[in-house]
Order: C-alpha cells, then structure tokens, then sequence
C-alpha cells in the first residue's frame, strides 16, 4: 500500500519517500539482526536528509505491529525523528500496537509513549481495527480503505464446468495465523462430506517447521492428489491464479491482520469469499452477500461454507456482489482520492 501511495499524482501533494527496508522477506520480519542496527542508523540519516533537502513539514509512518523488535526499532526511529517535523501521520496497516506498552520493560514505557504520542493524523483500514490512533491521543483520528487496481481483463478467467472438480484458493503468508491449517482441516472435512475441489495455497512460508506440519496433514490424510502448494506467484501469474478459481478461501486470525488486501484481489475477479469475523475483514466482505464470515479457528464453519458454495447459482451471485463492492469502495482511485483528501487536511 505504501507502493500504491507514492503513484498518487496530485497538484496539492508533493511525496518524497525514504524506503524503510528492514528486512528481507517475510520471514525476517520481526527478528532481531545486527544489520537492522546499520540499516534503522542509516535510514534515519536518510530522513534527516530529505527534511533538510526538501523542506518536508510532515512526517508519514506506518507503525509496526505489536511485536518487541519493530515496536523498539519504532521507538528508536520516532524520537530520532518527530521532532524535525512540523506534522505527524501516523497510518496503522498493523493494528495492536497501542497495547504493546504493557509488555514492555517498566523503564521503556515512557519512551514509547513519547515516541508514538499525539500524532496530527491517524489513519487506519477499517473502523473495527484497534483504535490505536484514539489511544495515542491523535489530533485527528479517521479510517481510510485499502484499494488496488483492477486487473480484470488481463489475464483469462475461468470457472469450473458442470462436473467438474471445484477450484479453492488460499493466498496469503503461510503461517498458522492466516489460517492455513484451518483452511487444510476445513477441506479435509468438505471433502469427506461430498465436496468435489482440489486447493491450491499460494504463499511464502513463515518457517519450515510449519511447512512440515502442513505437508505431514495432507500425507497423513491422503489429500496430495487434492491440495498444491504453490509457492509465491506475482504479476499475471498471481492474478491468472484469482481469476481461475471459483472460491477464494481466507480464514485468518492473523494478529496484526487490518484489512486483507487479498479479499479484494479475489473480488475484482467476481470470486466468492469464506473469510472471518475479525479486525477488518467484515469491512470488505459482506456477510451472506459477497461471501461468508464463520467465527476464528473454526474450521467445521468454513467446511459448512464451502459446501453451501457448491451451488454455482450461488457463487455466481456471491461473486457478482463482490465485483460491485470492489468497483464502489475499493479501487485505487478510491483510495488515492481518500488519502490526497486526508493528508492535504494537514495543511489547513
């Protein structure tokens, strides 16, 4: 989404971006490493530079979400930083953080408080996000939606003919909190109650012992002539594979989920959805209209989804309904015109 951002184009704001690149792949993602010293040393030099260069009044900042390393790495950062700047935004694509002070050692507390305090702007995916912005005592607090670009129409789509084996998708970080295990236990039981589909789970893995785990569960039960995995897939490749489905299935309880920008790349292909009741998700996904909402960890729910979904009458339906959300509240027009609207508001 910060990528998305910076194609903004407008006559009001003027972007200059200083890349937070901490670490490497998703796996890297909060763990210590003394690289990460040189590269948070050498970052803030870069910020201290752009704010010189070019006379930038507002700082924006995607906090991290509530884990020790990037919360310290955040403390760190914010209070070598804030202070040359006029404004603050804070945008909270991981929600939680707010909480994380009690987990802090007694003597941190106040430096994180200092560091996150009274922002000018908070911004956050979905109204039921922690209100992190509110916590901090943010001088003004709003939610803006995640959008991407449509790319229907550039790659073939495709759906299952009468007969013929139903196609789920799985996309996201392969860890336990994305719901990757509930979605193998979930088909497991479809399967054995009459649903004909294979699964393809599309996705980095967040380690190799979960990896084990999930290939032990499909030998154990004898899914391997039914479930793939696939590995990471981007561009036309990535898109070919939303567009060839016929279910889109996420049943995360991911902690530092907010929106699940994978749901709309589902919906713009017309796919249906089984995804959670939680933080963001019901934002995007209506709830018996474009898709199914079942309680966390609850793979007996998404079996019983993805079984209703046998019906293409209804998947047709569920998809088309989709399609319509994403056109009205989640394209990256959307959220372009959202953000140049909040951030200009700085400004007054």
């Amino acid at each position: 989404m910060i990528a998305r951002l910076l194609d903004l184009r407008s006559d009001q704001l003027q972007l200059h971006h200083v890349r937070l690149a901490f670490s490497d792949d998703i796996g890297d993602v909060g763990r210590f490493a003394f690289r990460k010293l040189w590269i948070l040393f050498t970052t803030i030099l870069r910020v201290w530079w752009a704010r010189i260069r070019h006379g930038t009044p507002v700082l924006y900042y995607p906090p991290s979400g509530p884990a020790k390393v990037p919360v310290l790495r955040d403390i760190v950062f914010l209070l070598a930083t804030r202070w040359m700047f006029r404004r603050t935004a804070f945008h909270f694509h991981a929600g939680g953080v707010s909480a994380f002070a009690a987990q802090l050692p007694a003597p941190l507390r106040p430096l994180f408080r200092l560091a996150y305090r009274r922002p000018d702007l908070a911004i956050r995916t979905a109204p039921q996000n922690p209100d992190d912005g509110a916590a901090f005592g943010a001088r003004r607090n709003v939610v803006v939606p995640n959008g991407v670009e449509d790319m229907r129409g550039t790659v073939p789509e495709a759906t299952a003919a009468p007969g013929e084996p139903l196609n789920i998708l799985f996309t996201g970080v392969m860890t336990e909190g994305k719901g990757v295990f509930v979605a193998l236990e979930a088909f497991r039981s479809a399967l054995q109650e009459g649903l004909d589909a294979r699964m393809d789970m599309m996705g980095k893995w967040s380690s190799d012992a979960f990896r084990e785990r999930c290939e032990a569960f499909v030998r154990h039960h004898g899914l391997e002539g039914r479930v793939r995995f696939i590995g990471v897939l981007s561009g036309p490749e990535k898109f070919a594979r939303f567009a060839a489905c016929d279910i889109f299935c996420f049943p995360s309880f991911y902690d530092a989920e907010t929106f699940g920008l994978v749901l709309l790349e589902a919906m713009q292909f017309a796919k249906p959805v089984v995804s959670t009741h939680w933080r963001g998700i019901p934002s995007v996904v209506a709830d018996g209209r474009s898709g199914f909402l079942v309680p966390i960890k609850d793979p007996r729910a998404v079996a019983d989804r993805l079984l209703a979904l046998r019906d293409p009458a209804l998947r047709r339906a569920m998809g088309q309904e989709g399609r319509r959300i994403f056109e009205q509240e989640f394209t990256l027009q959307a959220f372009h015109r959202n953000m140049e609207r909040e951030l200009t508001a700085l400004f007054r």
